[in-house]
């Protein structure tokens, strides 16, 4: 828990999205300390030599080990039969490293080995939520990359999170947001004033030459079309050793425009940290420009569509993370299931990139964008 705590990782003074690193994925390596417990990560085998099983040199186990002596990962057809899938490496692999100094045999073990590592993700979310002020009760979990879709609901169960999406092709989730997201860029410059000695000509020159150069960087993605512009001041108290931002209006300044400045200045201070600091100085020590191309309509992907019962193309028993036993569980292809398929867990979702798991605790559904989500059903947790 101790690498989830705010300021914990390395400090980085440049404005970024906000996210946490938690270290676990499917490469997460797995062993047990000198007190007997079961740690994973944040070790990694990574892609070389990568899990046991895939018969590339690696000795240890991971996650995706436990997964596939779980029967949620298929050794056949397994990254469009690209790799080979070795169960029994997997399975020795967790009883020689896991099960033996436990004395489980290789199914305990594998299930020790993704209880912790949701419990990980789980906490870090939980603690992550804590320090925002929010609950992750009524949050939308949406799940992407290679392993995320497997782990999906058994971290949503964890963190009481009722409903879990799954976007089209989410092994490349990351990728394909980027594609799709607007042409943008962002500068951030540095020149002090105060709210007293505030030069309006001067402002106002300095944000039209970082327009020039943003500008000059987005029409290079974005040839045609309008652009948004987004303005903000990196405000403080004088002597403080903190900034927080404040919304600059996107258009040439005006000397009245400082007292606006003020005003949003402390309006924000209070919303933070509910008081202000009367007769104090402000500052004012960057100034950021954000432009961007536009971004385009989507339609609403979750529209009503017609319910069917999707057919499965298979069986698997699996060790059921609800129960903790071995239970058959329907198999469906992705690519055969269309707007408006529903199916109850447990099931997995197949496809190229990874496999959903559908917890027995679970229903899901398709909608007409062929996103899947997931939903925990009523009573299956008070």
């Amino acid at each position: 828990a101790e690498r989830f705590v705010k300021g914990s990782g390395m400090p980085v003074r440049i404005p970024v999205i906000e996210m946490i690193e938690i270290g676990a994925g499917g490469g997460s390596i797995a062993n047990v300390d000198r007190l007997g417990r079961v740690r994973v990560g944040p070790q990694s085998a990574g892609a070389d030599p990568g899990p046991a099983a895939f018969g590339n040199g690696g000795k240890q186990p991971t996650v995706t080990d436990a997964d596939i002596v779980q029967g949620l990962i298929a050794p056949d057809g397994f990254a469009e039969s690209r790799i080979n899938v070795n169960p029994c490496a997997a399975k020795s692999a967790l009883q020689c490293r896991v099960g033996d100094a436990l004395g489980l045999d290789p199914d305990r073990a594998a299930l020790a080995v993704t209880e912790i590592v949701d419990e990980n993700m789980a906490g870090a979310g939980r603690m992550h939520a804590v320090e925002s002020g929010k609950s992750l009760d009524e949050r939308t979990m949406i799940a992407i990359g290679g392993n995320g879709p497997l782990h999906a609901t058994r971290l949503a169960r964890r963190t009481r999170v009722r409903t879990v999406v799954i976007p089209k092709n989410p092994g490349v989730g990351s990728a394909v947001g980027f594609l799709h997201a607007p042409v943008s860029f962002e500068i951030v410059r540095s020149r002090y004033t105060t709210i007293e000695t505030f030069d309006v000509g001067a402002i106002n020159g300095f944000f039209r030459g970082m327009y020039n150069e943003a500008r000059t960087v987005v029409r290079a993605g974005a040839p045609d079309g309008p652009l948004t512009e987004r303005r903000v001041a990196f405000m403080r108290y004088h002597g403080q050793g903190h900034e927080i931002e404040v919304a600059v209006p996107a258009r040439d300044l005006e000397p009245s425009d400082a007292d606006v400045l003020r005003s949003a200045f402390e309006a924000e201070y209070s919303r933070q940290f509910s008081r202000t600091v009367p007769d104090m100085g402000i500052e004012i020590l960057n100034w950021a420009l954000h432009l961007a191309s536009e971004v385009p309509d989507v339609d609403p992907a979750d529209a009503a569509a017609a319910p069917s019962a999707a057919d499965p193309a298979g069986s698997r028993m699996i060790l059921c993370d609800v129960s903790g036993e071995w239970r058959e569980a329907a198999v469906h292809v992705r690519a055969d299931l269309h707007g408006g398929a529903r199916l109850s867990g447990p099931a997995l979702i197949t496809e190229p990139q990874t496999t959903t798991l559908v917890s027995a605790d679970f229903d899901a559904r398709v909608d007409r964008a062929g996103n899947i989500w997931m939903t925990r059903r009523e009573g299956a947790l008070p």
